[in-house]
């Protein structure tokens, strides 16, 4: 049951623009993961490439 919810996080398509602003990343990581992916990206190589930096 699980997996199969795991495997279709893997394979989720998102805009990289959605993304970056719903994990509030900078402009500059936004740019560094559109050089990366291009403009859409799975949610799974997303989550694991992204840098965020410290909110304070």
């Amino acid at each position: 049951m699980g997996g199969t919810d795991k495997a279709s996080m893997a394979t989720e398509l998102w805009s990289v623009f959605d993304f970056a602003r719903r994990y509030r990343l900078s402009m500059r990581e936004q740019n560094r993961l559109l050089m990366l992916f291009g403009p859409v990206a799975s949610a799974d190589d997303l989550l694991s490439t992204a840098r965020r930096g410290q909110l304070l």
